[in-house]
């Protein structure tokens, strides 16, 4: 299975190669709490940019470990880029940016 997402304005769209999770997390730092952002991980290669990869920008901060890329216009972080725990490339998908996600449910 598999799931869609895009950013407010649908510059950007992606899939993940994956089912939609039964759970989430609400990451507490900084940029993620001030966002309301609700997350999933999974590994990198399961998110397939479908459109939009030019009108994607990024920021980091703190040890600048996390790529945050949002569309460059409309603003809407749809996923971030960084590295897992065991050093694997991993995608952390915005599950508010995932019309099909029930949100109320996780």
């Amino acid at each position: 299975m598999s799931y869609s997402g895009s950013c407010h304005c649908g510059a950007v769209s992606f899939t993940v190669e994956a089912d939609l999770p039964a759970r989430a997390v609400t990451c507490n730092c900084t940029h993620c709490r001030r966002k309301g952002l609700l997350l999933t991980f999974v590994p990198r290669d399961k998110l397939v940019v479908r459109s939009g990869e030019d009108r994607l920008t990024e920021h980091t901060f703190y040890r600048h470990a996390i790529a945050h890329r949002f569309c460059a216009i409309c603003g809407v972080q749809s996923f971030a880029i960084g590295k897992g725990k065991d050093g694997a490339e991993t995608a952390a998908i915005n599950l508010r940016a995932v019309p099909d996600c029930n949100l109320d449910a996780l």
